[in-house]
């Protein structure tokens, strides 16, 4: 096998993004992982909680879902959906929030329900489930995708989570907490100025500036301190493969 996959590096990229003490609010797949790697290397005391209502889960396997009873066996505490949604996330004490979608803009604003016009759409999709909540309450939100032109249009065709709908300060004038903090590719990781907009903070060994711009719709802005992302360590990649998804159900 590879020294590590390009799932692999956002995954170890992602948990870069947690700080030791953190709350998040996590799904399943890619930003589960990326939460207990953290857990298990330099957050020990970061506080996951999933959608089902389990509250500081410690799971010992790969939950298949966010109804896995793994989730709730070493959990401190099991509440209704709810409670976890309301004394927690719209309460303001969800630090961290991690979120996909079909197609994220220059703001930051993520559509999960229609490609095309919502009356007449090319694709439904799922639509938002908790991703609304999530992208509006909680103090940080950190997005993992793939990094294609598809999926990075200049506008999305339909917001289903905000980011900075139409900017930082117009996000706040509509009651809305914190905002995307940094979204993470399988080319680099983007993040988002002043203004609201986002752009290119580093770019992963095997991409370069040229290959992300392509894959981006409109000309996205690079930072003056643009940085390479560091190669995951062999103890994240061993934790990784024989631990968080021996199977590699979402790594290969």
């Amino acid at each position: 096998m590879p020294p590590y996959t390009d799932t692999e590096l956002m995954i170890t990229r992602a948990a870069q993004e947690l700080e030791d003490g953190d709350t998040t609010l996590v799904g399943v797949g890619v930003p589960n992982i990326a939460c207990n790697l953290a857990k298990r290397t330099h957050a020990p005391e970061l506080e996951m909680i999933y959608e089902s209502g389990t509250i500081d889960s410690n799971p010992s396997q790969l939950p298949l879902s966010i109804g896995d009873p793994v989730l709730a066996s070493n959990a401190k505490s099991v509440v209704p959906m709810t409670q976890s949604f309301g004394n927690y996330l719209q309460a303001g004490r969800i630090d961290v929030g991690f979120l996909g979608g079909a197609q994220i803009d220059r703001e930051g604003n993520i559509n999960s329900t229609v490609i095309g016009d919502y009356d007449d759409p090319t694709v439904r999709l799922p639509g938002s489930g908790g991703a609304c909540e999530i992208a509006s309450n909680t103090h940080r939100t950190i997005m993992i995708t793939p990094h294609t032109k598809r999926r990075f249009p200049e506008e999305v065709d339909f917001i289903t989570s905000p980011g900075y709908v139409g900017g930082r300060e117009n996000r706040t004038e509509l009651g809305l907490r914190g905002g995307p903090e940094a979204v993470i590719t399988d080319k680099g990781v983007l993040r988002f100025d002043e203004s609201g907009e986002m752009y290119l903070a580093a770019i992963h060994p095997s991409s370069t500036e040229a290959a992300i711009q392509e894959a981006t719709g409109w000309d996205l802005t690079v930072a003056d301190d643009v940085s390479e992302t560091r190669t995951p360590t062999p103890e994240e990649i061993a934790l990784i493969r024989e631990d968080l998804d021996p199977d590699g159900i979402y790594t290969e």
